[in-house]
């Protein structure tokens, strides 16, 4: 199915995106019900994507995205071509001198592939995934700031690739006003420290953030001044160095993080006091494993459509007498609920109306902890008001 431009449909089934080992270099797999999207292809001097997809079962691609023509993400552009079918191509569109570059165009030149330079405000889709395109509106000659970004929407599950864009991408993107809220975020230039700035990440505001970087990579990455900003947002942060291949599986409601290796490189971690200033719900000195273990079945256990009726609330749900009905108590009574203060409370009021206890998850500062704790005190519910 080639890409067009439209609505995408409603999710019949999982999607699996693949953060790709590849070293200090970028592949990430899409895989969905009828649909497969590869965005970047590795570095120029290794031999592993093609490898990695044949792995992951893939015949086809119907749509091949390198967000900037660096050997770190077209690396191995002509390898991927000429092993699998490829129907559509996206590059930026700026001319590049490298051999890599080069062979990739050839490689394109020698398919039936569909090509095309997008821009931001464009939306397409296959099948059940919408692409909205972020960036760029227009090149500025700087390879990294040019880089394609978008967004891809699954259902209700929203993630966000911007290549190697730096603070000025960033910034362009912050300015077009276009929507960039998503729940996970893989972050710009392999978690330098010139891209994920507090302004971006704000908009963004990510559940969960992933890098792509090379184990002891000459360039630091991730730097540590990045890691903290994401950190101060996002409820975990996981990185291709650390975890290996990471997988998010997704049925459009929920989602779920396997990494191949360990447990994600930051959590957000209490500050101190009754926990009421957690973001993130893990607790001061906390087992990192254990709470990554918490965060991941708290999303695979969430049902956001309990009736199983698709409609995602439980019409024949009540609460029982003396309980506190999230989606129509007051600030005040809310706070009654453990872990939940004023701050907190308010934003319970602004996100309403919840599908279930657990569903409070998407606030910001009530991390899978503390739901688990809000849903233990038995004091909480959420009825339909």
């Amino acid at each position: 199915q080639a890409v067009s431009a439209g609505t995408a449909g409603a999710p019949g089934g999982e999607l699996v995106v693949h953060y790709l080992d590849v070293g200090q270099g970028d592949a990430t797999l899409l895989q969905g019900p009828g649909v497969t999207i590869l965005i970047d292809a590795g570095r120029h001097d290794r031999s592993d994507v093609v490898p990695h997809l044949e792995a992951a079962g893939v015949q086809s691609i119907d749509l091949f995205i390198g967000t900037h023509p660096h050997s770190d993400h077209i690396g191995q552009c002509a390898a991927v071509l000429e092993r699998f079918p490829v129907r559509e191509v996206w590059l930026t569109g700026h001319e590049h001198t490298t051999l890599t570059y080069e062979r990739c165009l050839d490689a394109i030149l020698a398919t039936d592939a569909r090509y095309h330079e997008p821009r931001a405000g464009e939306t397409h889709t296959i099948g059940a995934l919408r692409l909205e395109v972020l960036h760029p509106a227009q090149l500025t000659g700087d390879l990294n700031n040019d880089s394609i970004a978008v967004r891809v929407v699954y259902g209700s599950v929203v993630f966000l690739f911007t290549g190697d864009a730096e603070a000025e991408g960033e910034a362009a993107m912050l300015e077009r006003g276009l929507p960039l809220a998503a729940h996970i975020l893989h972050l710009g230039h392999h978690g330098s420290r010139t891209s994920s700035t507090a302004a971006f990440l704000a908009a963004v505001a990510p559940q969960v953030a992933i890098y792509s970087a090379g184990s002891g990579n000459s360039y630091g990455h991730p730097h540590a001044e990045a890691l903290e900003r994401v950190a101060s947002v996002a409820l975990a942060v996981y990185g291709t160095d650390v975890n290996g291949t990471i997988r998010v599986t997704t049925d459009g409601q929920t989602y779920t993080v396997v990494p191949e290796k360990g447990g994600p490189v930051t959590l957000r971690m209490r500050l101190g006091g009754d926990g009421r200033d957690d973001p993130g719900g893990a607790g001061a000195g906390s087992d990192g494993a254990r709470d990554a273990a918490e965060y991941e079945a708290a999303h695979a256990a969430d049902d956001p459509d309990p009736a199983g009726d698709g409609v995602g609330f439980d019409a024949g749900a009540a609460c029982g007498p003396g309980q506190i009905n999230v989606n129509s108590a007051s600030a005040e009574e809310l706070t009654r609920l453990v872990h939940v203060g004023p701050v907190l409370a308010e934003r319970i009021v602004a996100l309403r109306p919840f599908t279930s206890v657990a569903d409070l998850a998407r606030v910001p500062g009530l991390g899978p902890a503390r739901v688990a704790a809000i849903e233990a005190q038995g004091l909480a519910c959420a009825a339909v008001p």
